[in-house]
């Protein structure tokens, strides 16, 4: 039995966003006074070269956990190849009114209404820059929630312009259930407009810069067949350098009567996985290998992630399967994927 199988009943006692806070505050106290150093050495895993990125190990963290940037050096402890934070937003918001993150035990699912709580995107940055971690970082970003989507775009490049110099890469999310209207940005000639001007920012930044930085999209699983193809064709057709498969889900059919199924949110973890791996396998038909995917979405197993990779994903990404099955997860996939 691992060390997070003994405490995870004592921990489960408590609200789940209470114990999500006290997790952030113990990693940063652990990581500030040596005691990851005790932690078991980071899994050897086979190295991917993904976006143009040599990734060291498929197995990174999911944004979401970590918004604000703030324990990314006690994240790399756990052993992740690489690690995604945000979803930020350019002014700092407080999210959605709490209880706002429900566990549904009985099926390993997370329901989670947030709504991009967090503390912009000027403190991101700092935190990234205090952080010794020199790995792969992807920085995740999104539109607050009073901008109307006619604007959207402008809150996008703002982020963007802000985390440049600073991310591996960078991932657009149009995804979140939880900022009102958000997803409408997946419909094809809304999301056409946004990926062209993202695209024209990116390229005059990495002149800038002197560095290209790619840019992955985040889409939902509560996409029809032809919906995914669409949006394929856009990222060709735009030339964007890779798509993250998939975010939460408001489906609840696999959780019906289950205590919290019922609250609104984005559903996480083991209910999603089945409907992420689709999309998957719809994207990975579809574009042919044109764009690498990144997929996310109920992996609780080093099985789990295998069939990720089987669908057609290149990396894969873990947040509500650390929470049920900590941080041995990382280990036990890097095992499974060789």
């Amino acid at each position: 039995m691992n060390t997070y199988s003994l405490i995870k009943p004592l921990i489960f006692q408590f609200d789940a966003e209470t114990t999500h806070n006290l997790t952030l505050k113990s990693l940063k106290y652990a990581e500030k006074f040596g005691l990851l150093k005790l932690y078991p050495a980071a899994p050897v895993c086979q190295s991917r070269q993904v976006m143009g990125i040599t990734f060291p190990s498929p197995v990174g963290l999911a944004a979401g956990l970590d918004k604000n940037g703030a324990v990314i050096d006690g994240m790399a402890a756990l052993g992740f190849g690489f690690i995604e934070i945000g979803t930020v937003t350019p002014r700092p918001q407080p999210g959605n009114p709490k209880p706002r993150l429900f566990r549904v035990k009985e099926a390993q699912g997370i329901v989670n209404r947030f709504g991009f709580n967090n503390l912009g995107v000027d403190n991101l940055i700092e935190n990234v820059k205090a952080a010794k971690f020199k790995g792969v970082l992807g920085i995740n970003i999104g539109k607050n929630f009073d901008t109307p989507n006619e604007n959207a775009v402008e809150d996008y490049l703002i982020c963007m312009r802000k985390v440049y110099a600073y991310a591996s890469y960078i991932t657009v999310n149009i995804s979140s259930p939880n900022t009102k209207n958000l997803r409408a940005l997946q419909e094809k000639e809304a999301l056409s407009g946004l990926l062209a001007t993202l695209k024209q920012e990116q390229l005059k930044l990495a002149q800038t810069h002197g560095r290209y930085v790619p840019i992955a999209l985040k889409i939902a699983p509560d996409l029809e067949c032809e919906q995914v193809n669409e949006i394929a064709d856009l990222l060709v057709a735009h030339n964007i350098d890779a798509v993250i498969a998939t975010n939460t889900t408001l489906a609840r059919d696999m959780v019906q009567g289950l205590k919290h199924a019922d609250e609104t949110g984005g559903l996480s973890g083991a209910p999603v996985r089945e409907k992420s791996t689709l999309v998957i396998q719809q994207l990975s038909q579809r574009l042919q290998g044109a764009v690498p995917i990144i997929g996310v979405g109920g992996i609780l197993s080093g099985a789990d992630a295998v069939e990720k990779i089987a669908a057609g994903a290149s990396l894969v990404q873990v947040y509500s399967g650390l929470i049920y099955k900590g941080p041995k997860l990382i280990h036990d996939i890097c095992k499974s994927l060789g």
